[in-house]
This record gives C-alpha cells, structure tokens and sequence, in this order.
C-alpha cells in the first residue's frame, strides 16, 4: 500500500461506530444490579428482559434506516447522524428518573447501534484492499469488543464497593453510579461526530453513483495510480454489467435469494450461538457460579480482556487461514464447550471451573463467529445494493439477538443454567452443519470477483 497510515486512519475513524456499538451494548451490564432496584424491578423476570432487550428494537430500526439510505445518499452522512444518536442516548439514559424514560432512550441508542453495526463493515470492506480486506473489517470487530472492555473497565471503576448488608438502593451506586455509567458513553461519540468528518465516502459507493473523478480519487491517495487503476477496471466490469435500476427487487433476482439466506442465518447463528448472554447477564451466570457482586465485576472484567486479546487473534488469522475455516472451527469449539459449562452447572461445580469454560468460550468466539461473520456479510452482496442487503442480514442478527436476550432469563427460570447452556450447544452443532454446506470461501478475492463467483 503506498498511503497504508491514511487507510488505517479512515478505518479506525468509521470503527469507532463498532466501539459505540459495543460500549452501548454491555454498559447496561453492570448497572443493572442498581438500575433495578432504582426502577424496582429486581423481582420482576419479563421486564427485566424488556428493559435489556428494548434496545434490540432500536437497533432493529437503525439497521432498516441505514441499509436504504446507505445505498441513496452514502456511508457517510449516516454514519455522521448515528453519532449523533450516541450522544443522545448517553445523556437521556442517565438522565432518565422513570423506567419508561429509560426504555425510550435506551430505544433510541440502540438506533445508533444498529446504524453503526450496519455502516462501519460495510464502509471499511468498501475503501479495503483485498488481501487485507478481511483483517480490516475485523479491526471493527476490534473496536467492538474495546467498546466492550471500555464499559466493563468504567462499571467497575465507578461503582463503589458494596459491603455486607449494604442497601444498595440508597447509595451512591444505586442513585448516580449507574448513571454516570451510562454518561460516559457520550465521551467517546463526541470524538466520533468530530472525526467522521475528516474520512471520505466509500469509493465504490461513489462510482454506483458516477462520481468516477472522486472515487479514483480517494483510491488513488490509499493505494496509488495503479491499485486505482485495477480497482476502477474491476468497478467498471460490474457496472457495465448492472444496468438495472437499484430497488428491493433485485435482491430476489437470480442467485440473490441464495446469498441473502446465507447472510441472515450467519447473521443469526452469531446471535443464537449465545455468547452474547454472558456479556448481558454476567451478573446472574456468576451468581451461579458462587460469586459476590464485588467479585463479579471483576471478572466481568477478565472477560473482556480475553474478548480483547482474542479477537486479535481473528484479525490476524482471517486472511490466513480464510473465513468458512474460522467460522467452522468456532461453531464445534463452542460446542464443545457448552457442553463443559453445562455439565458443571449440572453437577454444581461452581467457582474457578466455570470462570474457566466462560473464557474459553469468549475467546473461541471472539477469533471466529465474532469478526468473521461481519467479514462475511459484507463481502458476500454485490456493491449496488450491499447496503439494502447487508441491512437484511443485520436485521435478522439483531432479531437473533432481541430473541435471544429476551428468552435468556425465562431459560434460565424453566431449563437451569445447565439446560440453557446444553440447548446453545445444540444450535451451535446445527450451524456448523449449516456453514460447511451452504458457505464458499471468499479469502483472497476482492469484492467484484465474489460477487461475478456468486451471482453468475
């Protein structure tokens, strides 16, 4: 690459929407043992599971904005309003004195999730070289769990010690910790609303568009003359092959119906394979496991380093080793895995054991499932409507992702911890099953030649 800082740049730029993403997502992780009994609703299962699942219907919304809007007006201004979003959220969640005030922002933040869960991939695998395509899209994924780490670090930095008997609802936790939790998410999506105006629009959303100056433009300042030469042939091949005009009736032309069925079920086993539970409700599986609240977010903590550490190993493995590879590994180890972790529950193992399996878990699924099926998803669409497309297999990952948070405490309540865990394994067999029949592998080719192999 003849300008690789100026890539990196842009890339770190439009990921930090993965960094909002998963600092939004997991903060509401370690308030919830003092939001809940702010809001009274400690006892109460089916609002606990809307309170933390109300935030998937946001991002259900977001997702089905962007993907439209994306493909009409660019990556960019709506990665601008999704900042936005993220601001808006941080300050009226904190804010927030009644549950359904809280609801409503935590609605609306998920909107920027969503947004920014569907543009970030998407605009990194636009303006990336091929054979680092795949290392580059999971540097969102990278962002996604510091996001994460990020929120693990400030809950257990801002909430005070709790001791022994203490009435968490009247102390400083349980009436601004939380809140303050929540407010520091705004830092960082001030930064973001800054910076994303300093990146360009996606190249090749420029070219769908016949802004051809601009597009060779900006890939010749990432990678020279001639890599924007190649790129701009490659573009002008698939173009002159696409005249039709873009709408929804193009993604059920052809081979598309296919391609789409494979994008909405990776993205919904990433969901369904469970992980995600753990980061949500680390609070109840510790619980279980025999840990004090104090010790509890720690390992919350523990957790996301390992989330941190592994999911660099994804980065540097994906363009190696490829993504039907990864992604095959990680549906059979976390398999496996379950299959420990429910047994301990099961037999009342409890303690180190279960910290153990835990890791494990995330770090399996942070350098396969994790990175790689946003790689995939935005690899696999033809660039005319990769937005629309990529929209629909994000929807069904959010949708995934609100059934699964929701179910969460209810099969916990009628399975046990063992039987949840057992059933996750199940669907993780089943995916496994699903992604060596059904996914070709796309390493080492770019955007024009996946999409010529999957729509000829």
């Amino acid at each position: 690459m003849k300008n690789s800082r100026y890539l990196l740049l842009i890339t770190f730029v439009s990921a930090m929407g993965g960094l909002l993403f998963g600092y939004d997502w997991v903060v509401i992780g370690g308030a919830k043992p003092f939001y809940e009994l702010y809001f009274n609703i400690a006892d109460s299962p089916y609002v606990q599971g809307w309170v933390m699942g109300s935030a998937i219907l946001g991002c259900l919304l977001g997702v089905m904005v962007s993907g439209s809007l994306s493909d009409r007006y660019g990556r960019k201004p709506l990665m601008i309003i999704a900042s936005l979003v993220f601001i808006i959220a941080a300050v009226g969640i904190g804010i927030s004195d009644t549950l359904t005030w809280f609801i409503i922002y935590r609605i609306f933040g998920g909107i920027g999730i969503g947004m920014a869960s569907n543009l970030s991939p998407m605009y990194i695998a636009e303006v990336a070289p091929t054979n680092v395509r795949g290392k580059f899209v999971a540097l969102n994924q990278l962002t996604v769990v510091i996001g994460i780490l990020a929120a693990q670090l400030v809950n257990w930095l801002i909430a005070d010690s709790v001791a022994p008997g203490e009435d968490i609802l009247n102390s400083w936790n349980g009436q601004m910790g939380w809140r303050w939790m929540f407010w520091a998410g705004g830092i960082p999506a001030i930064f973001f609303f800054i910076l994303i105006f300093i990146i360009p629009e996606s190249p090749r959303w420029l070219y769908t568009k016949m802004k051809i100056e601009k597009s060779q433009t900006i890939l010749t300042r990432i990678g020279g003359s001639d890599y924007a030469r190649t790129e701009m042939s490659s573009m002008k091949e698939i173009a002159d092959n696409s005249k039709e005009k873009v709408n929804y009736k193009l993604l059920f032309k052809g081979k598309m119906p296919k391609i789409l069925l494979i994008g909405i079920v990776i993205a919904a086993f990433q969901q369904w394979c469970g992980i995600n539970v753990i980061f949500n409700y680390a609070q109840e599986i510790f619980t279980a496991a025999g840990y004090g609240v104090s010790d509890i977010l720690f390992n919350i903590v523990i957790t996301g380093v390992t989330n941190v550490v592994f999911t660099i190993v994804g980065m540097y493995t994906v363009d190696r080793l490829g993504r039907r590879s990864l992604l095959l590994f990680g549906a059979i180890g976390l398999a496996c895995i379950y299959a420990a972790l429910g047994t301990c529950y099961y037999l009342e193992v409890s303690g180190i054991a279960v910290l153990v399996l835990v890791m494990l878990a995330i770090g399996c699924y942070a350098m396969t499932l994790a990175p790689i099926t946003w790689v995939v998803i935005s690899e696999i669409f033809p660039t005319r409507i990769r937005g629309m497309a990529m929209a629909i297999a994000t929807f069904s990952l959010w949708t995934a992702c609100f059934i699964l948070t929701y179910t969460f405490p209810l099969l916990n309540s009628g399975l046990g911890s063992y039987g949840t865990f057992w059933l996750y394994g199940i669907i993780c067999l089943l995916g496994f099953v699903f992604v060596k029949k059904n996914l070709p592998e796309t390493k080492g080719k770019s955007l024009e030649e996946i999409e010529k192999e999957l729509t000829k």
